[in-house]
């Protein structure tokens, strides 16, 4: 009785096992890859926010925020800091609500669309996110 006992409790155990190896595994995959959101800009996972990057060639840069439903989060009383690379070289300045669920700010050169870097986000309860393009 024990020769037909252990057997099916280890391939129990090995299938639990695999099943188990299966979800840890995918899960990495379930987050959202990097895509174009809604305003033509880059739109990345930031902790249980999405953010978008939209730059044109200009200073101006906006990051509208976003819930995991990519419905548009209010803006008011967020705030930022991009830290983006131009020209090899960290533009840091800071972002603030401009309306509409989006945070807006004046960088000290032009930022190129596509542009590499990030955006450290606090929310109006104090908690941090961060969007890396």
């Amino acid at each position: 009785m024990t020769r037909r006992i252990l057997p099916a409790l280890l391939g129990t155990v090995l299938l639990g096992t695999v099943l188990l190896g299966t979800v840890l595994l995918a899960t990495p995959l379930l987050a959202h890859e990097p895509g174009t959101g809604a305003n033509g800009g880059v739109r990345v996972d930031a902790g249980h926010l999405h953010a978008e990057l939209v730059a044109d060639g200009t200073t101006a840069v906006s990051v509208f925020l976003s819930d995991a439903s990519d419905k548009p989060i209010a803006a008011d009383g967020f705030k930022a800091n991009a830290i983006l690379v131009v020209d090899g070289k960290a533009q840091r300045f800071p972002l603030t609500p401009g309306g509409a669920g989006r945070l807006a700010g004046l960088a000290p050169v032009a930022i190129p669309k596509g542009v590499k870097g990030a955006v450290q986000i606090t929310a109006p309860d104090g908690s941090t996110a961060q969007a890396k393009f």
